[in-house]
């Protein structure tokens, strides 16, 4: 089980430094509802995270990911899509960043995240964490590395339950500071949503040329 966890461990990294939800969290860390709406927003990611995970195994067991010990032939495959996917993401964030002197655009829907309840919060999270490009691949991609390994089922669900509490460390930071230092966070947290709005495109177009890279080479590697 370790080696699942080791294969999985760089991509679960990837899904914690997601600027735009842990913008989100923070976001929500200063209304009303701060408490409930920040908790919900982390179980959603986990739930989000949980379902894609799930699905994966699901079907990557039975088709036989691994063989003879050996990284199954499709699996590789699949894995060198997943990786060409992540590049695109790479260049396509790049391209996009903002100019110096320019401020970053947020996605039209936080403005709404004041008026947002502790269901929304949930959906929003899971949303985030499961249907997000980014979250999608990397999650799909450490789903096939886990089954890669031949462990067992248990194993398997074990090692992706590793995987998706890693991955939640980015948005679950901000509920635990807040929950420990209440209003007096309100200054350090502002300060993590202006790095990482400035941030955002540089972040995820290195990220994902990193993992996507890796991605290619363990392909390669599998299908020679």
């Amino acid at each position: 089980m370790g080696e699942a966890i080791g294969q999985a461990l760089p991509l679960a990294i990837g899904v914690a430094l997601s600027p735009v939800p842990i913008i989100a969290v923070v976001l929500m860390l200063t209304t009303p509802r701060a408490r409930s709406n920040g908790i919900a927003f982390v179980v959603g990611w986990l739930l989000g995270l949980g379902v894609v995970g799930a699905i994966v195994l699901a079907v990557a067991s039975p088709a036989d990911a691994s063989e003879n010990g050996e990284p199954a032939t499709w699996a590789s495959w699949l894995k060198l899509v997943l990786g060409l996917l992540l590049l695109l993401v790479a260049v396509r964030q790049f391209r996009g960043r903002p100019h110096e002197g320019d401020e970053a655009p947020l996605p039209k829907w936080m403005g709404a995240i004041d008026k947002f309840g502790p269901g929304q919060a949930l959906g929003a999270g899971a949303v985030l964490a499961g249907l997000n490009p980014k979250n999608l691949l990397l999650a799909v991609a450490a789903a096939v590395a886990i089954a890669q390994t031949g462990i067992s089922g248990g194993q398997q669900a074990v090692a992706y339950a590793v995987f998706a509490v890693i991955g939640t460390l980015g948005v679950g930071a901000p509920v635990v500071l807040y929950l420990a230092m209440g209003e007096r966070s309100a200054d350090l947290l502002g300060r993590l949503k202006a790095w990482m709005s400035h941030n955002n495109a540089v972040i995820m177009s290195v990220l994902c040329l990193v993992i996507g890279m890796k991605l290619v080479g363990d392909a390669i590697t599998g299908l020679t």
